[in-house]
């Protein structure tokens, strides 16, 4: 399954969300469908998200790595860092995912790397690069999520 407990944040990240009762760990994890696929965040923060997914058990039918995959790979990464850059009292909600897919692989672990291209205030769009173990790129996608206050109950 996928890990959440492996992800390192930067100090000034903990920092910020300290007392906002919320699970760090928790929040910025692959949630359930990345879990199911094995997504593991290795480290996130606003200016870089870095996950890894198998390509074990996320093929299609020609055994290569199913583009569905890697986009729930990529808008993992990119939801992770819109909402670390959104801050605890806010949410980033995604309304725009764009993959080009440039080769097959059939084994091994993919990489993912999301870097912003905008961070607004109601806004961020994040670039996420896929590649290989032989650091190929498998994927390139953009990822733009909404950033609005959380509703109060």
């Amino acid at each position: 399954m996928g890990e959440h407990s492996k992800t390192t944040f930067p100090q000034e990240i903990l920092d910020r969300w300290t007392g906002s009762g919320l699970d760090l760990n928790a929040l910025f994890s692959a949630g359930h469908l990345g879990e199911r696929m094995s997504v593991t965040v290795v480290e996130a923060s606003p200016e870089r998200v870095v996950g890894t997914m198998p390509v074990e058990g996320n093929t299609q039918p020609y055994g290569l790595l199913h583009g569905g995959a890697s986009a729930v790979l990529a808008e993992t990464l990119g939801s992770v860092g819109a909402m670390l850059h959104g801050g605890p009292t806010r949410i980033a909600v995604g309304v725009d995912l764009n993959c080009t897919h440039h080769r097959g692989v059939r084994s091994g672990l993919v990489t993912g790397v999301a870097t912003p291209v905008h961070r607004g205030r109601t806004s961020a769009t994040y670039e996420i690069v896929i590649t290989d173990e032989q650091d190929r790129r498998v994927c390139s996608a953009r990822l733009t999520c909404v950033i609005r206050e959380q509703a109060t109950g």
